[in-house]
Parts: C-alpha cells; sequence; structure tokens
C-alpha cells in the first residue's frame, strides 16, 4: 500500500494509517466540537449549556477541559464499522482499528465540511463519513459498501459506536424498535439538593439511529467483547448479535445490516449518533436528519454556517502548501475559536478577546460584541475577570479561579484590530451600564498604571499570560517583565485610538503614562542581550544569561519590539540571542534550556515536562508573538519563516516527525532539542490556541501588507525576498481589493490603483461593493 502522506488544498489526505497514526481533523458547530482521529478515534464535546460528553471512556472520567497530546487506546471512544466476509468469515474493521487488518487500500480526507475514509479490502470498497448539522449536537455518519469483485459478494456491516460508562449513579441502554436506534440512558451524579433542577435539563441520553431496519443489535458492551476484545469481539463469532440490553452495565451502541451485493452495486446507510432530552427530541432529530433528503439538507445548511465564517484573504503563491493553508484551513480554525469560544461558557478573557482579534476579518460583528460583553463584566476598580461568563449560570473553572493580572492589556489590543478593520469608531461612545467604552477602557488602562510596584513595573500575581508561572508574586511583590512590555503597548496603543478619535487629552495622558514603565524595563531588565522574564518576590531577575535553565524566554524580546521600546542596537542582539539559543527546525522554542526540576519561585511551569506546553515547547502563540515582532523590525525572510514553520510539512519526513496533518496550528510542538530529540518536533494535537487570531493578522496585514487604518487601506507588504511574484484579494470593509505583487528593478516600491499610481500607499476612502485592482512593484531584493 502506497505510504504518500498528503495532498493539498481544500482536502487534506493520509494514505496510511501507521504512518501518522495520531493525525486528526475537526468539524464543529455552536453546539459541538468532534475531533476525529485517522484510525477512528474520536474525542466530542458539547454545550448544554456547559461542556458535556455523550461518549465516554470505559472508566470514570474526571472532567477536565481538552487536554494535549491525549493518549489514543483500545478503548478510546470511536466510530468504527466491523465487515464480516459472510462466506468465509473473514473480518477487518473500518476505518482501521480496532482489529486492525490493513486493507488493501486506506486514504483518511479531511475536508472543510466533511471528514471521511475511503478502503478496499477483499473486492469491497467502502467509504465511511462524518459530517455535522449547522446548530444541532450530532453526528451525521454515512456508510457506502460497493462490491467492485467479479461476483456477488455477502457481507455483515456492524457499525460500532462508543458510549462508555456513563454514570455510576444510573445506566442503561436497549434497542427501540419503534425508533430503529439504540438509546442509553443515564443520570448525571449530584449530591447537593440544589443541583437536582439542572441535572433534570440535561441531555442524558445518548442515541445511535439507522436509517434502516437493523438485522440484530447489541448494548451490552461486555457481552459484544467477550473474550475477544474489540480486536476480535465474540459476538461477531455468531451470526447475529445478541439483542442484549444493558441493565446498569456499561453501554455500547452496534447494530448489524446484512448486504448481499451484485458486481457493481452499491449500498448505502445512514446513522445520527448523538445527546437527547428525551424521546420527542429523539423523535424529531430522526424525523430532521434521516428521512429523505435530511442529511443533503443539514450539509446545505452546514456549508452556509461555515460560509459565515469565510476568509478574508485569498492568496497565491509560490508555496500552493501555505497557500491551502491560508486560503482553507487557517480562516476556518479562527472562525472554530471565535463562534465556539473553545467550547466552554466560562473562556479565559485574554483568550476571548484574542479569538475575537481574529473574528474582526471574518464576521466584525462578532468581535464588537465580544468587546461589549467583556465591559460589561468589568470590575468597579477597572479590572477584568479571569474569565468571562457566557451564560448568566456559568461557573468559573480552573484557570479561572486563579488572580492573573494581563487581561486588560488585551483590551486596546483587540479594540485597534477591529477599529482598524472597520472605522467603527461610534463604538467608543456606546453605553455600557452608564459609562462609555472609551471611559471603561481607559479604566482599564488606569488598572495596569495602578498595577506596577515601586519599580514601575508591573505586578504579575499568580501569573500573565503565562498561567503555570504561579509562583513569581504570589507574595505580592514580583513582576513580570512581558507585562510590562505588554502594558507599554497597551497604553502606546491606546493613545493612537485617542489620538484618532480625537481626544488628544486622553492620549497624552496613554503615552506619558507609558514612559516611565519604559525606562524601568530597560534600567532593571536588559541584561547584555535579552530582556528578562521578571523579577520574583525574593528580588530574583529571571530568564537572564546566569541562569542555567530557562535562560532565555522568547516573549519578552518579542513584545519588547511590538512595543518600540528596544533599542535598534537591542534588536540585533536580540535576534542573535534567539536563532543561537531558541530556535529548532519547527519554529523557536518559547524558553530554553528547559526547565528539570522544580524552581519553587516560579511556579509549577518548572514541573512540567521539559520541552512541553510552557516548559521550552515550540509553543505556537510565542512563535506568531515573534513573526509580527520580525515583521515590525523589517526582518521579512526571518518573519516568515516562522510562520511557515508553524504549518506541518510539506515534507513527509516533516509530517511524520510531527504527526500532525496542516489543517490546524496546535498548541504547541515538542521541543526541548537537545536533551529530548527523540520527541522534539511531536505535535500537541491540540487545536485550541491563541495563535491562529495573530497569525491571520500577521498574514494579512504585515506578510501581504493589507492593513486597515482610519483613512482606507494601506499597502505595506513584506514578502520573503524569494518570492518573485505573488497575488492576493482581500475583502475590506464590503470592497473586495485584489493585488497582484511583482519584483523589478525598482529602488522603492509602488502602488498603483485602477490604473493610477499613488502617492502613498493608501487605498483612502475605501466603497462598499466597489472592486479594486492594485499592482505592487518591490524592489528585487526583499525591502519592506
Amino acid at each position: 500500500m502506497s505510504e504518500r502522506l498528503v495532498t493539498t488544498g481544500a482536502r487534506c489526505e493520509l494514505a496510511s494509517p501507521t504512518a501518522m497514526p495520531q493525525a486528526s481533523a475537526f468539524l464543529w458547530n455552536p453546539r459541538l466540537l468532534l475531533q476525529v482521529n485517522c484510525r477512528g478515534f474520536v474525542t466530542a464535546q458539547h454545550l448544554q449549556p456547559g461542556p458535556a460528553k455523550y461518549s465516554h471512556a470505559p472508566n470514570l472520567e474526571a472532567r477536565s477541559f481538552m487536554q494535549p497530546e491525549q493518549p489514543l487506546y483500545a478503548h478510546h471512544p470511536g466510530r468504527f464499522v466491523y465487515l464480516r466476509d459472510e462466506d468465509d468469515g473473514t473480518l477487518f474493521s473500518a476505518p482501521y482499528e480496532p482489529v486492525r487488518r490493513r486493507p488493501d487500500a486506506f486514504r483518511f480526507s479531511a475536508g472543510v465540511a466533511d471528514v471521511r475514509w475511503d478502503l478496499e479490502h477483499a473486492g469491497l470498497r467502502l467509504r465511511w463519513q462524518v459530517e455535522l448539522p449547522p446548530d444541532d449536537a450530532v453526528e451525521l455518519w454515512t456508510l457506502v459498501l460497493e462490491n467492485i469483485a467479479t461476483r456477488t459478494r455477502r457481507w455483515s456491516a456492524f457499525p460500532y459506536f462508543t458510549i462508555g460508562y456513563m454514570s455510576w449513579m444510573n445506566q442503561s441502554a436497549a434497542f427501540r424498535p419503534d425508533l430503529d436506534g439504540i438509546v442509553a440512558r443515564s443520570v448525571t451524579p449530584y449530591q447537593k439538593l440544589a443541583d437536582y433542577e439542572r441535572v433534570l435539563a440535561l441531555k442524558d441520553r445518548t442515541v445511535l439511529l439507522s436509517d434502516t431496519p437493523p438485522a440484530s443489535w447489541e448494548t451490552v458492551a461486555a457481552a459484544f467483547e467477550g473474550e475477544g476484545g474489540l480486536h476480535d469481539p465474540d459476538a461477531l463469532r455468531e451470526p447475529t448479535l445478541g439483542g442484549g440490553a444493558a441493565a446498569y452495565e456499561s453501554p455500547v451502541a452496534v447494530l448489524q445490516h446484512r448486504v448481499d451485493l451484485p458486481p457493481g452495486e452499491r449500498r448505502r446507510f445512514r446513522f445520527l449518533f448523538g445527546p437527547a432530552r428525551d424521546d420527542a427530541e429523539i423523535t424529531a432529530l430522526r424525523r430532521r436528519y434521516l428521512a429523505r433528503d435530511g442529511i443533503e439538507a443539514a450539509r446545505a445548511g452546514y456549508r452556509t454556517f461555515l460560509d459565515t465564517g469565510r476568509g478574508a484573504l485569498r492568496v497565491d503563491t509560490p508555496d500552493p502548501e501555505f497557500d491551502a493553508f491560508v486560503n482553507h484551513w487557517l480562516p476556518r480554525q479562527v472562525h472554530c475559536h471565535g463562534s465556539g469560544h473553545r467550547f466552554t461558557t466560562d473562556p479565559q478573557t485574554r483568550n476571548f478577546l484574542q479569538d475575537a482579534l481574529g473574528m474582526c476579518y471574518l464576521r466584525p460583528q462578532d468581535c464588537r460584541n465580544t468587546l461589549l460583553t467583556v465591559l460589561e463584566q468589568q470590575e468597579p476598580d477597572g479590572a477584568l475577570p479571569d474569565g468571562i461568563r457566557l451564560v448568566p449560570d456559568a461557573e468559573l473553572q480552573y484557570i479561572n479561579r486563579v488572580p492573573h493580572s494581563d487581561h486588560c492589556a488585551w483590551l486596546p489590543l483587540t479594540l485597534v484590530a477591529y477599529l482598524d478593520e472597520t472605522d467603527d469608531y461610534a463604538l467608543l461612545e456606546e453605553r455600557v451600564d452608564g459609562a462609555s467604552v472609551l471611559e471603561r477602557v481607559d479604566r482599564a488602562v488606569a488598572f495596569l498604571i495602578a498595577n506596577l510596584d515601586h519599580r514601575d513595573l508591573s505586578l504579575i500575581a499568580q501569573g500573565d499570560w503565562c498561567d503555570p508561572m504561579n509562583r513569581v508574586g504570589h507574595r505580592g511583590q514580583g513582576v513580570s517583565g512581558w507585562l510590562s512590555l505588554a502594558t507599554v503597548h497597551a497604553l502606546r496603543t491606546w493613545a493612537a485610538i485617542c489620538a484618532a478619535a480625537g481626544r488628544p487629552g486622553h492620549a497624552e495622558r496613554a503615552r506619558a503614562a507609558a514612559a516611565p514603565i519604559t525606562a524601568a524595563v530597560q534600567s532593571r531588565l536588559w541584561d547584555g542581550d535579552r530582556f528578562a522574564r521578571g523579577i520574583t518576590d525574593a528580588g530574583r531577575t529571571f530568564g537572564v544569561r546566569a541562569d542555567a535553565e530557562g535562560r532565555l524566554f522568547l516573549n519578552p524580546q518579542s513584545w519588547s519590539i511590538l512595543a518600540d521600546v528596544a533599542t535598534p542596537v537591542q534588536v540585533r542582539a536580540m535576534i542573535e540571542a534567539v536563532e543561537a539559543e531558541l530556535e529548532t527546525p519547527w519554529g523557536p522554542q518559547m524558553l530554553a534550556p528547559a526547565y528539570t526540576q522544580l524552581v519553587d519561585d516560579i511556579g509549577r511551569l518548572t514541573q512540567k515536562f521539559p520541552g512541553s506546553a510552557e516548559n521550552g515547547s515550540i509553543y505556537n502563540h510565542a512563535a506568531a508573538f515573534w513573526a509580527e515582532a520580525l515583521f515590525r523590525c523589517g526582518e521579512a525572510d526571518r518573519a516568515f519563516s516562522v510562520l511557515r514553520r508553524m504549518i506541518p510539512g510539506p515534507g513527509d519526513d516533516d509530517l511524520r516527525r510531527r504527526g500532525q496533518l496542516p489543517v490546524f496550528i496546535p498548541n504547541y510542538y515538542r521541543g526541548a532539542v537537545g536533551s529530548h530529540p527523540r520527541t522534539a518536533g511531536r505535535s500537541s494535537q491540540l487545536l485550541h490556541t491563541g495563535t491562529v487570531s495573530w497569525y491571520y493578522r500577521s498574514v494579512i496585514e504585515s506578510l501581504f501588507g493589507l492593513r486597515g487604518e482610519r483613512a482606507g487601506l494601506r499597502i505595506r507588504p513584506a514578502l520573503p525576498s524569494a518570492w518573485r511574484e505573488a497575488r492576493a484579494e482581500r475583502r475590506f470593509r464590503g470592497a473586495t481589493v485584489r493585488v497582484a505583487y511583482r519584483r523589478d528593478a525598482v529602488e522603492t516600491p509602488t502602488v498603483e490603483v485602477n490604473g493610477a499610481r499613488l502617492a502613498e500607499p493608501l487605498i483612502r476612502d475605501v466603497e462598499a461593493g466597489r472592486d479594486y485592482d492594485a499592482i505592487v512593484t518591490l524592489p528585487e531584493t526583499s525591502a519592506p
């Protein structure tokens, strides 16, 4: 069988179930997130309104957010089909698990609107495909069997859907002839009487419905597996399934469909799997999706949903794999984060704002709504909460119960992206609980200024952007070098907004407040070729050359450039230090060397495995900041290199090393290259990350140089010097701007729009509904 790994475009395909066994893709709608592994394992989460599961592990699971590098195991929840040849008893499974018999042909194909597998085995061609509707929390599966042999074949297909251990209080399952499907029931465990009404409202049923009456079924997991386990279930040695009903036993959903196929004929079966509240909802779901053309209607509706978040940019460059990612997969991930809010009802405030930053290019109104939602929950002293409650009874969970110091810094940075994109300065005058947006952002900025210590550096509390840096300032004395720089950046950004809004007094106060922080950073945190990460409660400066571990952190270097604090000499020194100490083939590490033991005055960051997550991985969010910083200081080639290496591939060796298809940017790739070379570069497989909004912004505004401002669209690209030409089409304020970039023997860049050369590279007063055709001529060498 061919080991060809991937093709690119609107679909991304993998031709082996074993070459990249962790590779996955995802689908989502506002109620459901589905991450699908190439071998058939699935992680699913739905909202009701809080996050919940309907397909469980075989044991009692702890409630948690989605974790990086989740291990996959034989009984990990999955969606499989067992196929039994009724003539000779041969058994195999699709897509690969649990039997693991290699098919004659295999293709795992991730599309923007579906995920499917195409297999061939012993004269049988099979397609197994999952889609989502635009709104309901259900999975829609299609099985197509085709006989490509020269004689009639008799098969039994056994679709197998994991239900797992639902509840220690009450769980059961049975086949329902009136529904042609299996219904599993449970009661969510609770102890407090106050939770009683909440539990009654939950969707505590899991259903598997078929559009075709099955020949037999089984709902008792242990009876299905017997002694053979999932690899060779005892139940499949009998002509029919046992028809058991799970009575306080772990349930499973397995159906049997017999198929007699003459040569060249096909049979199609459709299934619905997901949570439901009661029989009435199950009946409605069946009628909606398993009736004639129900899935076709859902497919059309889902594409309409995806189109509401269609990309603001399409590109054509000398790098087709990069084009495919930017045109198809990147805006899709931005849309997922911005519309799904990482599938929680209490997103971290910084995440909520940064995900909205990306949405300002796709659906600006969503970004506007996010800004207002955040300001509605602002504290009286101007602080922003650690988490945003999206529904009235949402509880702050996990890290949102720990005080962090950075949330206010993200507010001006998201706001300026929205204003640059829309010119909606009227937002600043909108009232939120009696105060204008301008007044409320001013309060947030004042909070940042008040959060300084006697040195004019920002107090860190129990963490900043780096959540697990929880012991630097827990006694109220430690400071964050990164947050000090981010505060300067936020203040200067707010000053620019106020100046553009005709508020010179506000602008001057913000600029003046940034000056002493800048001076403090320079005098107290500069260490020859790097800015320190912070100063602990005990007064120890860390992230400096004297440290044996954690000697260099990426973020302070990036943000010293973004905040315009670093001098040109410092910039050169920092770039050299980053390239010498942090660079890897997959991008820059977040810090190095990775910590190998607990550092008590830094905290749980140092307890993480070296090279994972915040402890020295190639943490893509931090890498995105670095890429944007490099663009800002004129390093186009270096900046593009950072962006490009966040995308897996295109070579087979790189794809195998990362173990991920180029259909999303993960939270991180493993670092600690020197101490753990075997795992370096491995993907976390976690698609939740603040990276993508910054990445999209950098591609649009810095790489292709199509940045909005009050007066219109400024065109100032920073293309890599190896690109002789490129094209881009940008949606901006209701207009379409098409740009052809080319290199020629010119000294400075020139811009022509609709045949007229511009005195400055700015399309003024952009009109909605109008087309603009631009030609940008760049010097032969890179000169952004």
